[in-house]
């Protein structure tokens, strides 16, 4: 029977396409937004660091979501945007900018407390692939941004109208999912999961189990978050790349992203194969930054682009996401909040990192992120092993129920 909420769930992963232009807006226009707030590219990446201050907010609005429902913060996160994207074309200095790149940060707060929930409560039995599928979008919006800069550029048009295509989808956005349907956030489930699809019962999920997630959140965000920002200008000045070339990098780097969400969608279907999952990206993640590292040459790098992206930006960080929500089936949004709270710590601290780094050398950046990723690698590690333990536990007890 046809789920109800497929209508609602297009109009949601809309959002996140629109999203994934965000994002990248500020980057890709950089030497416009430069001498528009006559600054240096130091000065527009602490701009881009206030995008992780507003992002701080979800370990608030997942409380709220989980109480007053998702549809209210869908709509805070859809206005917060449009505020953000007419907002920035009007700025003349940094701290108007810093101040709307904030406010970008709270849209995305708004709508990830709001859509992850959402599509958990939508699509119980494939709660990871429909999270995973938001990634898709988000990549999506990343592939297309750099060819409409591109045409911009080829017709000579003012670089503010990249801003306001982004608003114009996101008012149709807004219009759509008016009368959509929403589940009821608090209507009390019975624990109904498939023996394939069973996931980690709350009372094996304890405070160290909510550090380590809270950890990867961070660490998640910033390997990928580094190199979503970086890529172009490692790919310019350390692998000698011309420039036009590339800021296609970025779109390299998507098509691998979307590419993983596909595969990783079509495989992935409970819990125990999102932690393999989560694993097996991330020591591909840590491999491909240490051969980028050791040789940056252009073929190597735009290799390097693919691997990254389908990697650390194919879903991975939404896996995570999913697994700790699963873990805490009764605060969802909570989870999810402390989860993205981590994650917006990391979208705030790690472009002011680099905004030093970036003094010393560009590739210094990249040497960076190799590190990031390793204890990425760990802590993956350790988040499989624990539910392996789980799962054998629930194995137990059902062996020990039905005896």
């Amino acid at each position: 029977m046809k789920n109800r909420y497929i209508p609602t769930a297009a109009g949601l992963y809309l959002n996140y396409l629109i999203h994934g232009m965000g994002v990248l807006l500020i980057t890709l226009n950089m030497a416009n937004l430069q001498e528009q707030w006559g600054t240096d590219r130091a000065g527009v990446s602490i701009v881009i660091s206030s995008l992780g201050i507003g992002k701080l907010a979800t370990i608030v609005t997942g409380f709220l979501s989980d109480r007053y429902g998702r549809k209210p913060f869908i709509y805070l996160g859809i206005l917060s945007y449009l505020m953000f994207f007419l907002g920035i074309l009007l700025t003349k200095n940094i701290y108007a900018a810093y101040f709307f790149g904030i406010l970008a940060g709270l849209a995305n707060s708004f709508l990830d407390s709001g859509t992850y929930p959402a599509l958990m409560e939508s699509f119980p039995d494939s709660a990871s692939r429909a999270n995973v599928l938001i990634k898709a979008f988000v990549s999506a919006g990343q592939f297309l941004l750099p060819f409409i800069i591109s045409l911009l550029i080829w017709a000579n048009l003012w670089f503010g109208w990249s801003f306001i295509i982004a608003a114009a989808l996101m008012v149709l956005s807004a219009l759509y999912l008016i009368k959509m349907p929403f589940p009821d956030n608090q209507a009390k489930k019975e624990t109904t999961e498939k023996p394939g699809a069973a996931t980690t019962q709350q009372s094996d999920a304890g405070t160290m189990d909510m550090l380590v997630f809270t950890l990867y959140g961070y660490i998640g965000m910033a390997t990928f978050y580094l190199v979503s920002q970086w890529l172009a200008q490692y790919g310019q000045f350390v692998a000698g790349i011309p420039y036009e070339s590339a800021i296609k990098l970025l779109s390299i780097y998507t098509a691998g992203s979307l590419t993983c969400v596909f595969v990783t969608a079509t495989f992935v279907k409970n819990v125990i194969n999102s932690a393999v999952a989560m694993i097996l990206y991330t020591g591909i993640s840590m491999i491909s930054l240490l051969i980028v590292c050791m040789f940056p040459t252009p073929m190597i790098v735009t290799g390097f682009a693919f691997v990254i992206g389908f990697s650390a930006a194919g879903g991975v960080l939404q896996l995570g996401a999913t697994i700790m929500a699963m873990s805490f089936p009764n605060g969802k949004g909570k989870a999810t909040g402390i989860f993205y709270t981590a994650g917006s710590i990391a979208s705030f601290t790690i472009p002011l990192i680099t905004a030093k780094l970036s003094k010393i050398s560009i590739a210094s950046i990249m040497w960076f992120d190799l590190i990031i990723a390793i204890i990425g690698f760990v802590i993956a590690l350790y988040i499989g092993y624990r539910q392996f333990q789980a799962r054998a536990a629930q194995k137990t007890v059902r062996a020990t129920a039905t005896a």
